[in-house]
């Protein structure tokens, strides 16, 4: 935190600063350092017990006895840091108590790295949890929430005040079972399922680097903030944390700093039962620079030493990692899986507090503690003042790359950004819905500052690469092609970092349809933490062709219009694929999923960009007074088919509405009289024709209308031929129209 006067933190992280004030005999505004990072206190006439008052003392004199007020103020304040750890403790003890519900080992056994953390190293504004510059800090290991909780709270954030401490994990509570960002001010990442904070914080690091590359200037460090992040054994199974953890070591993400908090339980019991691995090993040969702490209970220069090494890195993320004892200071339960994940019991919190000399009433801020924390909220306004006005001189030198940072951080988005999105006619070319994509993605790409992405691995088929920009690397962060290897899980919760870090960072990420199973779990991370990534999904359904039924999803819509929160699109044409783009990019707390063909489509008269925005919408109709004979619904590549059908059906003399339903939520959150416009209730003859499952479209259809589909697995063999087997025809379609008219 700023300071005008030296602590001992600042010596540690500043080696070439001197540790003691002047020992002039003459100096009545003498600093002396602090332990554990506490504001350092003018030498005034309070501190006349530590020296005579005379000013003839030899400098050896003068010396020797500030050396003896500076021990015995080190020694105070040692004291101090160790009331406010377990401050820590027992507010995470008594919140899990009370609520009867929790887990409470991990915040006892880490609560020295978090007080480092947030009381010495990390710089940030309580009154403003989302200032820009600030550093992040993620909860990986999410079941330990009591500990960042607490954290919170002694720093001064409003989202956690000893009400909110006595409330938790209840109905209402603004502290929830797991950190949830979009509840707690305060928390950046939504964490809880293992694995998926240290993923989220790869992408906050990489935002940082990303525009640091792009809007740092040589006499302007306007971006500068590190990620730090605490996961434990758990996190590390989960195959997740490798794939966004070697993508870390690859990208050399310097401001990333993980501490593994090393105390070998899990649920099961001892981690030798399952998880034997050399973690050091492996992270070194992923590209980390690794420490071991090995005292991480009251080791707090140990973890001091460690932050200041790894800040000393600048080419590669580093993993602290910090053994420590599970529910410490528990004299029955510590280094158990018994104080894993219930409370302690009455019993055991009262020989705890034993243990620990802690005679206070549950929910206790000692006094001391209460006012030693106090001073970051003066200090982070200060950070955050002092950074405006850096970003103030940083507008008059460079007022274009202002204009695009603004933009990042404040989700503003550019005037006039969706006229760049393209438009297309009947006569336009037929294609694939995939190769539409690209054009769009290139064509928001030059408009959106913030806008950045790529693929596992399948750019050249998912056609998800921006022309005008090159990779990000390790030696080219300013660019904005993600190059994300074979890793759908880590790719998605890496997006999700990337999206949550700034408003105006518009994050996208592909792959093939089918493999949204490897990346579920960060698919819905993002629609609950509203995260709004866009995925782009190609090879959408049987269509895909000979690549056969391990490639061509069924379920995989139905699945996605079940979950909450997210938008399911599954665009027919080019202005269809235009009009989901555009809502993806205005839903910045939803997240979007697009299904593009691999197969060439025709450019369809009656879709359009605004229809898309309704969710669903007529595209032809040759009846009068709401009143058609027949409604025929489809998604896609069948919405020509259906198109087809209604002309063959129109030939003898039926009247006939074809719908687009594009978006099954977009269509619900629309007015009911529209939706009567659309689907009149009076209209009874219905048939929809999806290549999927037809799981859910008795929504749209009623009790008499009839679902076309795929509810089996598809098969290997030319895209016409499937359609053919399968029945996704215009033929099938007619056939069920009078079947149900």
């Amino acid at each position: 935190m700023a300071s005008s006067s030296l602590t001992l933190s600042q010596a540690i992280f500043s080696p070439s600063l001197p540790r003691h004030g002047s020992s002039s005999s003459s100096s009545p505004s003498l600093s002396f350092p602090i332990f554990s990072g506490l504001k350092s206190t003018p030498f005034t006439s309070s501190h006349r017990r530590f020296l005579l008052p005379s000013t003839s003392f030899t400098k050896q004199q003068l010396s020797v006895r500030a050396s003896a007020a500076v021990e015995t103020l080190e020694k105070t304040d040692a004291a101090l840091v160790e009331k406010s750890v377990n401050t820590i403790r027992f507010l995470a003890v008594d919140a899990v108590e009370k609520a009867n519900s929790g887990h409470p080992g991990l915040p006892m056994g880490c609560a020295p790295m978090g007080h480092i953390l947030y009381d010495e190293v990390m710089k940030y504004n309580p009154k403003n949890p989302y200032w820009f510059n600030r550093d992040r800090f993620v909860l990986s290991a999410g079941h330990g929430c009591m500990l960042q909780y607490a954290l919170l709270h002694l720093a001064g954030y409003d989202s956690v005040q000893e009400e909110d401490l006595k409330s938790f994990r209840q109905w209402g509570s603004r502290i929830p079972g797991h950190p949830e960002n979009f509840e707690t001010p305060g928390v950046e990442v939504t964490t809880g399922p293992l694995g998926q904070g240290i993923a989220n914080a790869v992408g906050l690091a990489l935002a940082e680097r990303h525009l640091a590359a792009r809007f740092n200037k040589p006499d302007s460090e306007i971006v500068d903030h590190y990620t730090y992040v605490i996961l434990g054994d758990g996190c590390q199974m989960e195959g997740i944390s490798n794939e966004a953890c070697s993508l870390a070591g690859h990208w050399g993400l310097g401001k990333l700093i993980a501490f593994y908090d090393d105390n070998h339980i899990s649920i099961d019991g001892d981690t030798e039962i399952a998880f034997t691995e050399d973690v050091s090993a492996r992270f070194e040969s992923l590209g980390w620079h690794v420490i071991w702490v090995k005292n991480g209970n009251t080791g707090y220069d140990e973890i001091r030493a460690a932050i200041k090494e790894a800040k000393a890195v600048k080419d590669k993320p580093t993993m602290i990692k910090v053994t420590t004892t599970i529910g410490f200071g528990s004299p029955n339960k510590a280094n158990s899986y018994s104080v894993h994940g219930s409370a302690l019991g009455a019993k055991e919190v009262e020989a705890t507090r034993n243990n620990l000399g802690w005679p206070y009433e549950p929910f206790h801020v000692p006094g001391d503690v209460k006012t030693h924390w106090s001073r970051h909220t003066s200090e982070g306004a200060a950070l955050e003042t002092e950074w405006n006005a850096k970003f103030a001189e940083y507008e008059k030198k460079y007022p274009e790359e202002a204009a695009d940072l603004k933009s990042i951080i404040t989700g503003e988005l550019p005037a006039g950004w969706a006229k760049a999105l393209p438009t297309y006619l009947p006569e336009s070319p037929a294609d694939a819905t995939r190769n539409l994509s690209q054009q769009n993605l290139n064509a928001l790409a030059k408009v959106l500052p913030g806008f950045l992405g790529g693929s596992a691995d399948l750019a050249s088929s998912n056609m998800t690469l921006l022309k005008m920009f090159g990779d990000f690397q390790k030696n080219s962060p300013e660019e904005r092609n993600l190059r994300f290897g074979v890793r759908e899980h880590g790719m998605g919760a890496i997006c999700n970092g990337i999206a949550l870090h700034s408003l105006g960072l518009i994050p996208y990420c592909a792959t093939f349809f089918v493999f949204t199973d490897y990346m579920r779990g960060a698919m819905r991370i993002s629609a609950l933490s509203e995260a709004g990534v866009i995925y782009v999904m190609t090879h959408d359904s049987i269509g895909l062709g000979e690549d056969g039924p391990t490639h061509q999803p069924i379920e995989h819509l139905a699945s996605f219009r079940a979950m909450p929160n997210i938008l399911m699109f599954r665009p027919a044409d080019g202005n269809e694929t235009a009009g989901a783009y555009k809502v993806a990019v205005l839903k910045r707390k939803t997240p979007s999923v697009l299904a593009l063909s691999r197969q060439k489509l025709p450019q369809l008269a009656g879709t359009s960009i605004d229809g898309v925005a309704k969710g669903g919408y007529i595209v032809s109709d040759n009846s009068s007074g709401n009143k058609p004979d027949i409604i025929l619904l489809g998604t896609g590549s069948e919405l020509e088919i259906a198109v087809k059908a209604a002309d063959e059906l129109r030939k003898e003399g039926k009247t006939v509405r074809v719908v687009s339903l594009v978006s099954w939520e977009l269509y619900d959150e629309q007015p009911a009289d529209y939706k009567e416009s659309v689907l009149p209730a009076s209209v009874t003859a219905r048939v929809s024709i999806e290549a999927g499952s037809t799981f859910g479209w008795q929504k749209f259809l009623g009790d008499k209308g009839k679902a076309i589909g795929v509810d089996g697995f598809g098969a290997s063999a030319p895209a016409d031929r499937i359609y053919k087997e399968f029945g996704i025809t215009a033929e099938a379609v007619v056939a069920a129209a009078k079947e149900v008219s």
